[in-house]
């Protein structure tokens, strides 16, 4: 556990307290389908290049644990030690660092992919084979695919994210909200990965078949690959797409199958402590659903510049990140974004009821913004996926626009049905993504509406 120090400190301690404990058992070669041309030597170690206000831009070299310029006035590292795979920490958590109201911290992410049992769990080979040179893949990546024993891992029903903390922030208590600023976002590595995996994702294959709606030629990944009787992922047949950075772009695929697209750095997983229960195995724990403590909220507008709030439920809101993405549609419907490691730096405040620091929606419920709009948010179970709702996008969109609603009228002083005139005539609702169990809304408000 770390205790606040400075980063300069914390890094030096950290260097010292790593482990690497040896390999899972069962754990093999092998690795899942992959398409894509594979990513070309990267720059050299040290560098980091500022992400914008929710864009991206060019590549600066490999960001191994410790490297390069480090923002914040603390810093966590994805050791062994600090990071949950899978699971986020309940309210009874440890924290692994404290910060003090109001200060700044720089976080290393690791991406899940690359690591997983589909892919071998063992990122330098599966990497390797994809034409990643071994200095180009992140060392707390191979020490997390290699050392985390904390609790068996079981790939169809455990969550793929690796979650880094809790971090401890000073005077947060139940009731409170906590302000997560991204002030930064920069890639660590110079590719990112898109998966798909039979059983998930906007066209899933189902026990019982193809969705309703669909047929089933129409699923992804094709019914012909589907290999999840033999109990061994690798042999499952998902779908891998290795994705490179070049330049402000990510591009996939090669000749005619050749695409580039935006990159918008991101993390899809920023939270608080929910879950009261003790045990990490808890549903209400699981990685996947995002919560009213965050979690896995997948809304890409979140980089830097962005202000996320969350309601507060255990002493020193126990903050953790995760799920770090490059870049993703609204709907992330394949199951993944551009998934790829990076590095964050978040400044953490304490928000108290009354103050006025917090829009009023968020002691009760996420909500978040940016430079020039207000983002509430809807879930279809707020709970985590145990409240009975499943993946009703209906539940969720109403729950938006209730917090919308409720963000004009008291935060704002609109009347109600003016509130909700304007929301119809205006503001732009979007779906969030459709793969979580938990599905998500978030509407866009524009501040500029309420400039004069």
């Amino acid at each position: 556990m770390h205790d606040g120090r400075d980063a300069a400190e914390t890094l030096t301690a950290g260097l010292g307290r790593r482990r690497f404990l040896q390999a899972a058992a069962g754990v093999g070669a092998g690795a899942a389908l992959t398409v894509g041309a594979a990513v070309p030597a990267a720059a050299t170690s040290g560098g980091t290049t500022a992400a914008g206000r929710g864009g991206a831009g060019s590549f600066g070299g490999i960001l191994q644990p410790g490297q390069g310029r480090i923002r914040g006035e603390h810093y966590l590292r994805s050791d062994v030690d600090d990071v949950l795979w899978g699971y986020v920490p309940s309210v009874h958590a440890t924290a692994v660092t404290r910060v003090r109201s109001g200060r700044t911290i720089t976080i290393d992410s690791v991406s899940h992919e690359g690591i997983l049992e589909d892919q071998g769990r063992d990122p330098v080979a599966w990497f390797g084979e994809r034409g990643v040179r071994r200095r180009e893949v992140l060392d707390d990546a191979v020490a997390i695919a290699g050392g985390y024993d904390r609790t068996p891992r079981n790939f169809d029903t455990d969550g793929p994210h690796v979650i880094t903390g809790p971090v401890h922030v000073e005077g947060a208590a139940p009731g409170d909200v906590l302000k997560i600023e991204t002030l930064d976002v920069v890639p660590r590595v110079p590719y990112g990965v898109i998966s798909s995996r039979h059983g998930k994702g906007a066209l899933a294959l189902t026990s019982s078949g193809a969705p309703a709606g669909i047929t089933l030629d129409e699923v992804m990944p094709p019914v012909a690959t589907d290999g999840r009787a033999t109990g061994v992922p690798t042999e499952y047949g998902n779908v891998s797409v290795l994705a490179q950075i070049r330049g402000g772009k990510a591009v996939i695929g090669e000749g005619r199958s050749r695409v580039s697209f935006p990159l918008r750095y991101f993390f899809g997983t920023m939270g608080v402590a929910f879950s009261e229960n003790t045990g990490l195995s808890a549903p209400e724990a699981n990685s996947i659903p995002p919560t009213l403590g965050g979690g896995n909220i997948d809304i890409s507008r979140l980089g830097a510049g962005s202000t996320f709030y969350l309601p507060v439920r255990a002493p020193g809101a126990l903050f953790y990140v995760g799920d770090p993405h490059m870049a993703m549609g609204d709907g992330e419907v394949a199951l993944t974004a551009m998934e790829g490691s990076l590095r964050g730096t978040f400044r953490l405040t304490v928000c108290k009821p009354g103050s006025g620091d917090a829009p009023s929606v968020a002691y009760s419920y996420p909500f978040a913004e940016t430079a020039d709009a207000w983002i509430p948010i809807g879930l279809s179970d707020p709970d985590g996926a145990v409240g009975g709702n499943g993946s009703d996008l209906d539940v969720a969109m109403r729950r938006a626009v209730v917090n919308a609603l409720d963000f004009l009228e008291h935060d704002q002083g609109l009347d109600r049905a003016i509130a909700y005139a304007y929301l119809s005539a205006a503001a732009d609702f979007a779906v969030s993504q459709v793969v979580d169990r938990t599905v998500g809304v978030h509407g866009l408000v524009r501040k500029a509406d309420f400039r004069g």
